[in-house]
Formats: C-alpha cells, structure tokens, sequence
C-alpha cells in the first residue's frame, strides 16, 4: 500500500542540472531509508544516492560531488538535485523506500533521464 511517486526526470544538455523528487504515501510505519537507483541499457543496477532516518547519505563514487540527495521535514519527500551532468549519467532513475520494519522494499515506476552531448 506504500506508492512513490516521482518526477523531474527529463532530457538535458550535458553540464546541466536536473531535479529529481520522489513522494511517498501510503501506510508507511516508519522508514529506514530512501534513494536512488538507477539502470542504463545493457548495465546492472545501481545505487546512486541514499540518505538514511538519522540523515547520514552515500552516494556512488561517480556521483560525489555533482549529486546532492536531501529529504523534507517530513520525511516523506526526498530529492536528487543532479548537477554537471554527463553523458554516462543516462539511465532509469527509481526511488526507494527502506521500511524500518518489515522486510519489503517500495519502488517508484522509474523516471527518464537523458543527457545528450
């Protein structure tokens, strides 16, 4: 019953900046953590950004220092500001949510992100 939502995704010169944001709703107890994963044709998945409850992040070495992952008050929204974008960053976009309890992971559909050259 946990949806996500997200949006932002699109197409973007490279050097750009996209915003990307995931709401959840639903019966949500509690989260352990949200973030980003993302899969390009032909590649494995990856986990791009995730910051947990207590507010610690991490993010993949390829994205240090471009991406920027936050969350709202609230707990419920997270955000992945994208900056100096490049072509490998090309790929599905899909938020996930950690439940504190339980052993079930939620996921968005996916948003598409292009960064063209």
């Amino acid at each position: 019953q946990v949806r996500l939502v997200e949006s932002g995704g699109g197409l973007v010169q490279a050097g750009g900046s996209l915003r990307l944001s995931c709401v959840a709703s639903g019966s949500i107890s509690g989260i352990r953590a949200m973030g980003w994963h993302r899969q390009a044709p032909g590649k494995q998945q990856e986990l791009v950004a995730a910051i947990t409850s207590t507010g610690n992040t991490n993010y993949a070495e390829s994205v240090k220092g471009r991406f920027n992952i936050s969350r709202d008050s609230g707990k419920n929204t997270v955000y992945l500001q994208m900056n100096s974008l490049k072509s490998e960053d090309t790929a599905v976009y899909y938020c996930k949510l950690a439940s504190l309890s339980g052993t079930a992971n939620y996921w968005g559909p996916g948003t598409q992100v292009t960064v063209s050259s």
